[in-house]
């Protein structure tokens, strides 16, 4: 019978080291040409990651659970070294040093989820998960603001002629802030606000917009390959955003489940 242990490990390893790796290269593409080191390491990244995810795949449900947690130290120590690498480039941005089409926001947000990802292999690791009160909220308030991060991101690299999509996209940044500040009103009134009525609320309120922005993206990511629209959003990229909302839609259907079996 599969170790759960093993096949939660599995499961976010594999969809985050992609993640990583996809990262790598969208911040390569933004630095100017001259950025010769930072182009270097973020190769060096991509390959690191590429590596990991290839191993991941070739792991099955039945490993031992002892190569699965020595195989989440070896990433783990990987997310840690990517994140600094980040967060050098936000620095960098931010005092001027560098100059590119990496906006702050996108690099401080691609940290953020190395960051996640980093405390993610950690509590698998040491058996630490969150209790299903703590994760509904703790998870929302990661996601949400991901996904209201990625709705600014759509807005900006849309030709501005695509007044339609690019006032779309306007609406999903105004709506998931909404959603965000709400999680967060939630979160401060924790233990008090975690009763069964009103997860239940939140947690079916944000599957609905979450549902709602997937689709958009999947429309996007569409339009984008097929050429249909204008906007400077590379394929890979929409469809990168694409994934983490249905990722995000899954953890939510997930805990719908949960807290139905809790009743």
């Amino acid at each position: 019978m599969a170790d759960m242990f093993v096949v939660r490990s599995l499961e976010e390893v594999r969809f985050w080291s992609r993640i990583m790796k996809e990262h790598s290269l969208f911040l390569k593409l933004g630095f100017n040409c001259d950025d010769t080191i930072l182009i270097n390491e973020a190769d060096r990244f991509y390959s690191i990651f590429e590596d990991i995810e290839n191993r991941a795949l070739a792991f099955s449900p039945d490993t031992d659970p002892q190569r699965i947690h020595e195989f989440n130290q070896i990433v783990f120590t990987a997310v840690c070294h990517i994140w600094a690498f980040k967060r050098k480039v936000l620095g960098l941005i931010i005092h001027c040093k560098i100059l590119g089409n990496n906006f702050p926001l996108l690099v401080d947000h691609v940290s953020r989820e190395a960051a996640y990802f980093m405390k993610r292999l950690e509590q698998l690791n040491t058996g630490t998960l969150d209790s299903l009160p703590d994760a509904v909220i703790n998870e929302n308030v990661f996601f949400l603001r991901i996904m209201a991060d990625h709705a600014k991101f759509i807005n900006h690299l849309l030709d501005p002629s695509e007044r339609k999509l690019v006032e779309q996209a306007r609406d999903f940044s105004h709506d998931f802030d909404q959603l965000l500040f709400q999680a967060i009103d939630l979160d401060s009134m924790r233990p008090q606000s975690q009763t069964q009525p009103l997860l239940d609320q939140f947690v079916d309120q944000n599957r609905v917009s979450v549902r709602q922005l997937r689709d958009f993206k999947k429309t996007a990511r569409d339009l984008i390959e097929q050429c249909r629209i204008k906007s400077i959003i590379p394929p890979l990229l929409a469809d990168h955003v694409f994934r983490e909302a249905s990722h995000f839609l899954e953890i939510l259907d997930s805990f719908e489940l949960a807290l139905t079996s809790a009743k």
